[in-house]
């Protein structure tokens, strides 16, 4: 069996749920010594992983917890979701924490996370940084700064490699809230709208980010994972 990350060390940036506890299931399996940092602690599937206490949005305690681990090999950043806010009629106070956790949060673990020269570092932004949509301006301006910053850090980072993968609609338990016949229907219709005539799952997002933990090639790179959705 192919193990590309046989005893490597993977740091999983928001890993409890969705994206992130895909991408920890997704290294273990492929051989890696993964720990998740997260505020939430790891249940179910992840149980048993190693765990790092850690609030994305309080740099202090980034950088102490992050002082105590690792190095590590690879880091992904999988942490946050902007909400949807109309810019009339709000003001800043009120959408500022969106961006705090998706940009600055990403911001915080590249500066403070120990990467071993030559590893990597992956960030997830969002198609909205390529297709806006209405009432996701915030959305869209913090998928645009996290995929600038990615390509900066390449150049910053050197040799270690830094990538950012931007997913469309993924099926996620950020939608768990709502019932399931509606999620139900609205994925149907979103894949019946889309090219590939998929909505995208957390498996499928982690197998592109551990691609981009892998391939010694991809450095400064934006993989958009969308089913097609910017093209319609």
């Amino acid at each position: 069996m192919d193990r590309p990350l046989k005893d490597k060390a993977v740091l999983v940036a928001g890993g409890s749920s969705g994206i992130g506890a895909a991408t920890a299931l997704a290294a273990a399996e492929a051989g890696a010594q993964v720990t998740i940092a997260s505020r939430r602690v790891p249940d179910g599937a992840l149980a048993g992983f190693a765990h790092i206490p850690l609030d994305v949005t309080d740099e202090d305690g980034v950088a102490a917890a992050l002082a105590q681990a690792g190095p590590f090999d690879h880091v992904a950043f999988t942490v946050g979701h902007v909400a949807r806010q109309a810019v009339r009629g709000s003001r800043v106070a009120q959408v500022r924490d969106g961006f705090d956790l998706k940009f600055w949060g990403a911001y915080r673990i590249a500066a403070h996370a120990r990467i071993v020269e030559g590893g990597s570092l992956t960030l997830v932004s969002g198609a909205y940084a390529v297709r806006p949509a209405k009432g996701h301006v915030l959305a869209a301006c913090a998928n645009i700064a996290v995929e600038g910053l990615a390509k900066s850090l390449a150049l910053e980072f050197a040799p270690t490699r830094v990538n950012c993968v931007s997913p469309g609609l993924v099926d996620t338990p950020l939608w768990s809230g709502m019932d399931d016949a509606r999620k139900r229907a609205m994925f149907e219709q979103a894949a019946n709208a889309l090219p590939a005539g998929h909505v995208g799952t957390g498996a499928d997002i982690a197998a592109i980010i551990l691609l981009c933990m892998t391939n010694p090639m991809l450095t400064g790179s934006v993989l958009l994972a969308d089913g097609g959705h910017v093209l319609v």
